[in-house]
């Protein structure tokens, strides 16, 4: 019969081993405590005490189990008939689940590790026919194989925890590829919102910079209008200082036709009824020049309210547009005013001309300065 060995006939059992840490994490520890022991020279040595540790830290299962798994890298330590490259291996692997429920405390330092192990007298547990006899004995070796069925049953139960344990960690590598790949999804809809978010600051940028440009040009018209208007109150200010000055000559020259009419008040009753009527109209242009003033103040205030308003934010754009809506309604009206007078005034001038004429004809015998006077009057 051909007898199975672990290694080939060229190969120690420190490779696998040391090929354990890249496979298992966790197993960096112990392959640095067992490197940094002294006293070790062989790689055998190696091996017994990171056995002993892996015993200590109940994971050997786990460490052999990684092995078993990775059979193309156990490949380069082991031939092809070795037990640890057939079934026979994982059936081995799985018993050691059972060395978990030993609180092994081994020691390592101080230890021949590197030298052969003697070897041990399993004699105590093989049976003799001399010992038939013997009960002591056959008691000790009944505790002993009780012993062995109750660590046998434990390994069972080690061995169901072990699968249940393998389907939930199955169960957990699942769920962590599902994570994985809702990561990823999240990971592009997370570049695509920042794509977005990029792209509507651009827009934005380009909304602010058009918004910008369209309130300059804005303001350029406002301020083009407010010169306009400047200009325009300048113009009604010199019609209302000659308005003014027509309104002086006019009253200058009412006082003077009342002064030669009171000397001719007992001449025609007509020619004094015209003259009453002559005197309303004046004081009737006279509160329209008032009026006239008054919204003339009103303008200047508006103009400086709006000026005010214009620098101090561009957000009243709107309401200056209506102000001055609101002053060129309040200028045309001026201006409609002063056509008014202007024509009231020509009615003024007929009606003197006309109580002249009256004045010349009926005034006949008197002297020939007061001819000239009203003369003048008419002209």
């Amino acid at each position: 019969m051909v007898r199975k060995s672990f290694l080939s006939y060229n190969k120690t059992i420190w490779g696998p081993l040391e090929l354990v840490e890249k496979l298992y994490p966790e197993a960096e520890e112990i392959g640095a405590s067992v490197r940094d022991l002294p006293g070790l020279k062989t790689p055998l040595g190696r091996a017994r005490a990171w056995l002993r540790l892996a015993l200590m830290q109940k994971k050997m299962a786990d460490y052999l189990r990684c092995l078993i798994i990775q059979r193309d890298l156990l490949s380069e330590f082991y031939e092809y008939h070795a037990l640890m490259m057939e079934e026979e291996g994982t059936v081995i692997v799985g018993l050691l689940v059972g060395l978990n429920v030993i609180d092994a405390n081994l020691c390592v330092k101080g230890e021949d590790l590197d030298s052969q192990v003697g070897v041990i007298d399993f004699s105590m547990y093989l049976k003799n026919e001399d010992d038939i006899g013997n009960k002591e004995r056959n008691v000790q070796i009944a505790a002993i194989l009780d012993q062995k069925n109750y660590v046998e049953e434990l390994n069972r139960q080690l061995n169901s925890t072990v699968s249940s344990l393998h389907s939930r960690v199955d169960s957990l590598e699942k769920s962590n590829t599902k994570l994985i790949e809702e990561l990823a999804i999240a990971k592009n809809n997370i570049i695509k919102l920042q794509e977005e978010n990029h792209q509507l600051r651009s827009e934005n940028k380009l909304i602010l910079m058009k918004t910008q440009q369209h309130l300059e040009v804005t303001k350029v018209d406002v301020e083009t209008e407010l010169q306009t208007y400047k200009h325009s109150r300048q113009e009604l200010d010199e019609m209302y200082n000659e308005a003014r000055k027509q309104l002086r000559d006019e009253s200058q020259l009412r006082q003077d036709v009342e002064n030669e009419l009171a000397v001719q008040v007992s001449m025609k009753h007509e020619i004094e009824l015209a003259m009453k009527l002559l005197e309303k109209d004046i004081h009737e242009k006279q509160d329209t020049l008032i009026g006239l003033r008054q919204q003339l103040e009103e303008v200047k205030a508006i103009n400086i309210e709006m000026y005010q308003k214009m620098q101090g934010s561009e957000d009243s754009l709107q309401e200056k547009n209506e102000i001055i809506a609101r002053l060129e309604e309040k200028t045309n009206k001026i201006t409609v005013a002063m056509r008014q007078l202007e024509q009231s005034d020509n009615d003024l001038l007929t009606q003197t001309r006309t109580i002249a004429m009256s004045l010349v004809k009926c005034a006949s015998s008197d002297t020939q300065d007061q001819y000239k006077l009203v003369k003048d009057i008419s002209f």
